[in-house]
C-alpha cells in the first residue's frame, strides 16, 4: 500500500481541530452578549419574562429546522421524563442567572456561575457512578478556593446575587448531570430543541402572572436574546463535533473575559483585583479537571 504524505494525514485533523476552536471562539464572544441584554432588559421587565423571551424565540427559530430535517417524530425524543426534568433544570439555572445579574456585574455572575464543572465533578460518582481519582479531587478543592475569593465570605457582605449566581450553578450542573445520563440516545438537535420547547411551555402558562408589555426596542431585544442564545449554542454543538473538548476546554473560559468587555462597554463594571486571582484559579481548575477526563474517556467528548 502507497504511503500517505504526512501532510495529507495531518492536515484534516488540524482544520477540524481550528474549525472546532473557531466556533467556540464565536460561540463565547456573543453569549456575554445575550447576558448584556438580559442585565439591561432585567431593569425594566420582570426577570422571568426575559426568560420566556430566551426561550421562546429560541424554539420558534429552531423548529422550523428540526421539522424539515426530521418531521413530526422530531418532537418525541427518548425518555421524556428526564428530558422534561432537564429542561426544568435548564429554565430554573437561566432564571436564577438572569436574576443574579440584576444585582452583579456580568463577569462576576459568569466568574461564580463556573462552579457548575466543579459540582458535576464532585457529584458524579454518586450520580452517576464514575470514579474521581485524587488529581482532579485535588483540582475541585482549588476551585473552590478560587469560587471563595471571588465570593469572599466574611470579607464583604454576600451580596444575594452571589447566592442566586450559585444556585443558577448548582442547577446548571444538574443539568449537565441528566445530559450525561442520557448522552448518545437521541439526536442532539432533537434533544437541544424538546429542552427548550419544555421551557418555552412552562414559561407561557406563567407569563399571565408576571406580563409587562415590552415596548418595540424590548421586543427587539427579547429576539436578539432568543437569537444570540440560538446561534451560540449550536455553534458550541458543532464544535464538540469537531473537537475534543480537552482542546475547547480553555477557550471555552474565554467567555468570561468576554464578559468583562460586555459589562465595561455597556455598564461601566470592572471586576476587582481579588476576583481576578479567584478566576484565574477557577479558569486553571476547571480547565485542568476538563484535561484529566478527556484523559480518563477512550472516545471523545460528543
Amino acid at each position: 500500500m502507497a504511503s500517505i504524505p504526512r501532510e495529507r494525514a495531518v492536515l484534516p485533523d488540524t482544520g477540524r481541530q481550528a474549525a472546532g476552536i473557531a466556533l467556540m471562539l464565536v460561540a463565547v464572544s456573543i453569549l456575554p452578549v445575550m447576558d448584556g441584554f438580559a442585565k439591561h432588559l432585567g431593569q425594566s421587565l420582570p426577570v422571568l419574562q426575559v426568560v420566556w423571551g430566551r426561550f421562546f424565540f429560541n424554539v420558534i427559530l429552531v423548529l422550523p429546522v428540526l421539522a424539515a430535517l426530521h418531521g413530526r417524530k422530531g418532537l418525541i425524543p427518548p425518555r421524556p421524563g428526564i428530558q422534561i426534568v432537564r429542561g426544568l433544570c435548564l429554565v430554573t439555572a437561566t432564571t436564577l442567572f438572569f436574576s443574579a445579574l440584576t444585582f452583579l456585574p456580568i463577569a462576576d455572575t459568569l466568574a461564580i456561575f463556573f462552579i457548575q464543572p466543579l459540582i458535576v465533578t464532585a457529584l458524579s460518582p454518586f450520580v452517576l457512578g464514575e470514579h474521581v481519582g485524587v488529581r482532579r479531587w485535588s483540582a475541585v478543592i482549588v476551585g473552590f478556593i478560587g469560587t471563595l475569593i471571588i465570593i469572599r465570605p466574611g470579607f464583604q457582605e454576600i451580596n444575594l446575587g452571589t447566592v442566586l449566581a450559585l444556585a443558577a450553578g448548582l442547577c446548571f450542573a444538574s443539568y449537565l448531570l441528566l445530559t450525561r445520563r442520557i448522552a448518545g440516545t437521541g439526536r442532539p438537535l432533537v434533544t437541544a430543541t424538546f429542552t427548550g420547547l419544555a421551557g418555552a411551555i412552562v414559561l407561557t402558562v406563567a407569563m399571565p402572572w408576571v406580563w409587562q408589555w415590552p415596548t418595540a426596542t424590548q421586543w427587539l431585544e427579547l429576539v436578539l436574546i432568543g437569537l444570540i442564545s440560538t446561534l451560540g449554542h449550536y455553534c458550541i454543538v458543532k464544535a464538540y463535533e469537531h473537537t475534543e473538548a480537552t482542546v475547547l476546554a480553555p477557550f471555552s473560559f474565554a467567555e468570561i473575559l468576554m464578559a468583562v468587555l460586555v459589562g465595561y462597554a455597556w455598564f461601566g463594571d470592572l471586576p476587582d483585583r481579588w476576583t481576578v486571582v479567584g478566576v484565574v484559579i477557577l479558569i486553571a481548575s476547571g480547565i485542568y479537571i476538563s484535561f484529566r477526563e478527556g484523559r480518563r474517556r477512550t472516545v471523545p467528548h460528543p
